[in-house]
């Protein structure tokens, strides 16, 4: 069944595009499967934001990892799993992060470049991937290598484009399937992204004011499209409006918005 899911998600990196939605709980995540999508994602953010923590490393791997297994348990699909900075600064850290999320039986994982809002050193964050690939064989485990010149906040790249190539470059030597780059929001530079950059890569749209879509994306040249924590914020602030709704006036107009409570039943059946 493993390799089953492996298989699909790396034969849609092969494909015309695709879109992978990110899920933040069980929940979430057979509501998306439901909706037809071929393989999900997991997002670190909304999986943090739904324990009341902000997103960037402060939720623990092993809540991260209970979350993540959930998620798997939950769809008939393959999952990938966003391991943030793989839990560890050492490459046999991150590798026993992969292993384990393996075991959930997770088929990839994004694994970035970070640290604390800022770049690691680009040697420790290839070793990082040669002991995920070493510890997650080919073609059984799809590894998205997200480098972040173009959205750490502390970056200090005078030119993300030549450092996002530099180490996509490093990253695709090092074992990567495909390589993440959260941020870049001009189609210029994604196509040019696209263009040198020798295997599939992934943008998330929605991240960025300009919003670029699925479709304009896929034109220009990018493999896959996820969204990040856009549908967790999405529902965080659905139900921001309608307690502000329930205090301010007691009136139940979000109601309109809201699934049956069979509905709902039916789908968690």
């Amino acid at each position: 069944m493993l390799s089953d899911h492996a298989d699909t998600l790396l034969a849609l990196h092969r494909g015309e595009g695709f879109v992978i939605p990110n899920a933040w709980d069980a929940g979430s995540a057979r509501i998306l499967a439901q909706a037809g999508f071929p393989a999900i994602a997991t997002t670190s953010a909304g999986i943090a934001w739904s324990h009341g923590l902000p997103d960037g490393g402060r939720l623990s791997a092993e809540r991260m990892l209970e979350h993540i297994g959930e998620i798997v348990a939950a769809v008939d699909v393959p999952v990938s799993a966003d391991l943030e900075d793989g839990f560890g600064d050492s490459p046999d850290a991150v590798a026993r992060t992969v292993g384990l999320a393996m075991q959930l039986g997770a088929v990839g994982a994004n694994i970035e470049d970070v640290a604390g809002g800022r770049l690691i050193d680009v040697e420790l964050a290839v070793d990082k991937l040669v002991a995920v690939r070493e510890a997650a064989p080919r073609g059984a485990f799809v590894i998205n290598a997200r480098t972040d010149p173009y959205f750490a906040s502390r970056s200090a790249v005078d030119d993300p484009f030549a450092e996002t190539v530099s180490r996509a470059l490093r990253y695709v030597d090092a074992g990567a399937d495909c390589v993440f780059i959260p941020g870049v929001d001009d189609a210029d530079s994604i196509r040019r992204l696209a263009s040198e950059i020798p295997v599939p890569i992934n943008i998330v749209a929605g991240l960025t004011p300009t919003r670029i879509d699925a479709p304009m994306l896929f034109s220009l040249g990018v493999a896959r499209v996820s969204i990040g924590g856009a549908l967790a914020r999405a529902a965080l602030a659905f139900v921001d409006r309608a307690g502000r709704e329930l205090r301010e006036t007691g009136t139940l107009g979000f109601l309109d918005e809201a699934m049956a409570y069979a509905d709902v039943q039916r789908r968690f059946g």
